[in-house]
C-alpha cells in the first residue's frame, strides 16, 4: 500500500513502527489518546475486565515491574575465555533482525553482567603482571565497565565506582557516588517495587524498554561470589557461598552507594565517612522496606558491621 509513495530509510522506518505495533497486539490503543482514556477508565471499573485472547490487559507501569524482574540475570561466573566466548556470542545475536523485543532487553542485561565479570576477572588475573600489562588490563576493564553502563540498567554505574575504589581511585569513585545519589532520588526510578507511576509514565512511558532500562530502572548489585569486586566484601562472598550454597550475592543499590562512599571517604576525608557511615546506619534501621526489601536486611546488616568496622566505630 505504501510502496508506490514512501521509499528507502523512510520506508523502513514506518515498517519498523508498524511492526512495533503488530507486536504490542491490543496494547497499542493504549498509545492513541483519543481512545486510551476510555481503556482506563474500563480498567479503574471493578465491575467490568477486559481481556483478549491471550491475557488481561495491564497497565503499562505493571507489566514493566514484571518485565524488568523477570529479566534478572542469574549467570554464575566464569572463567576469562568463557566470558569472552559468551560475550561474542551475543554480540552476533543482538545484531539478528529476528529477534523479538523481548529477546532484546534480555541480551542487553546479559551482555552488561558478562561485561562486569570479565572486567574484574581481568584485574584478579592481571593483578600480579609487570605494570605495563597491568596499565592495558586496567583499561580494557574500564572501557567494558563504561560500554556496560551505556546499555544497562541506571545502577550499572555502581560497577565503575567500585572499580576505581578497587584501583584506588577515590575521588573518582566519590564523583560516581555522587551523581548516583542524585539518579536514584528521581521519582521515576523504578526500585522495585517502589516507583511513582505517573512521574515514570512522565518520564518514560511509551518509550522502548532499552530507553527504560538505561533511564529508569534501579537493579540489585550482583556479585558472583568467585570474584574479588571489592576486598572488604570478600567474607560475605564466602558466606553466602558456604550457607546458602549460592554462587551469587544480591545487594540493594542504595546500600551499596553508602558502603562505598564510607570505604572512599575513610582514605580522603574522615569526617566525611563518619557522616556517610550514619546515613547508612539510618537507613537501615528508618526503612520501612521501601529502599531495603526485608528479604535483603540481612546482607544490609552485614555490610553495615563491615562499615562500622572498617571505621573502628565498634
Amino acid at each position: 500500500m505504501f510502496l508506490s509513495k514512501i521509499y528507502g530509510e523512510a520506508q523502513k522506518l514506518l515498517f519498523i513502527r508498524l511492526y512495533g505495533l503488530y507486536e504490542k497486539g491490543f496494547v497499542s490503543l493504549l498509545y492513541i489518546t483519543s481512545i486510551s482514556s476510555y481503556i482506563i477508565d474500563v480498567l479503574h471499573n471493578p465491575r467490568l475486565s477486559i481481556c483478549t485472547n491471550e491475557h488481561a490487559l495491564i497497565s503499562e507501569i505493571e507489566f514493566d515491574v514484571e518485565l524488568f524482574y523477570e529479566i534478572r540475570t542469574y549467570n554464575s561466573s566464569l572463567k576469562l575465555n568463557d566470558c569472552m566466548k559468551y560475550l561474542l556470542t551475543l554480540e552476533h545475536m543482538i545484531s539478528s533482525p529476528l529477534l523479538t523485543q523481548y529477546q532484546v532487553i534480555m541480551l542487553q542485561r546479559l551482555a552488561a553482567s558478562f561485561l562486569q565479570q570479565t572486567a574484574f576477572i581481568l584485574n584478579m588475573e592481571t593483578y600480579s603482571h609487570e605494570n605495563k600489562l597491568r596499565y592495558k588490563a586496567n583499561k580494557i576493564s574500564h572501557h567494558m565497565l563504561k560500554l556496560a553502563a551505556k546499555f544497562g540498567c541506571i545502577t550499572d554505574m555502581m560497577y565503575i565506582a567500585m572499580y576505581y575504589y578497587k584501583t584506588l581511585r577515590y575521588m573518582e569513585a566519590l564523583s560516581i557516588i555522587e551523581m548516583m545519589k542524585v539518579t536514584l532520588a528521581q521519582p521515576y526510578v523504578m526500585n522495585r517495587p517502589n516507583v511513582d507511576a505517573e512521574k515514570y509514565i512522565e518520564a518514560v512511558g511509551g518509550q522502548t524498554w532499552s530507553t527504560k532500562m538505561r533511564q529508569a530502572i534501579a537493579c540489585y548489585i550482583t556479585l558472583e561470589n568467585r570474584i574479588n569486586y571489592i576486598n572488604e566484601l570478600v567474607p560475605a562472598q564466602q558466606s553466602s557461598s558456604l550457607q546458602n550454597n549460592g554462587t551469587s550475592l544480591y545487594v540493594p543499590s542504595f546500600i551499596m552507594l553508602h558502603m562505598l562512599e564510607v570505604l572512599c571517604y575513610r582514605y580522603v576525608e574522615s569526617l566525611r565517612a563518619q557522616t556517610a557511615l550514619d546515613d547508612l546506619h539510618t537507613l537501615f534501621h528508618y526503612d520501612q522496606g521501601q529502599l531495603i526489601p526485608l528479604d535483603y536486611r540481612d546482607i544490609s546488616w552485614k555490610i553495615l558491621q563491615i562499615c562500622q568496622q572498617v571505621t573502628r566505630n565498634l
